[in-house]
């Protein structure tokens, strides 16, 4: 995956806050093992929030359902 410009992610108006402070630290003061596991609470924070939508979007069509038969 290319390098991807923070300003692109982030909410515009938002400049500070645990997300903001994540992406600006210096990956060039960690050491490697720190940087892979770094990587690897990541990839678990993506997981925990692609489960977040998916059951989101389970409750929406559940709701929706149960509507259009009203």
């Amino acid at each position: 995956m290319a390098d991807m410009d923070m300003d692109e992610i982030l909410p515009a108006k938002k400049t500070s806050g645990p997300l903001a402070e994540l992406v600006a630290q210096d990956l060039d003061r960690m050491g490697q093992g720190e940087v892979e596991t770094r990587i690897a609470v990541l990839e678990g924070e993506i997981a925990r929030c692609r489960t977040r939508l998916a059951s989101a979007s389970a409750l929406r069509s559940a709701a929706d359902e149960l509507f259009r038969k009203g």
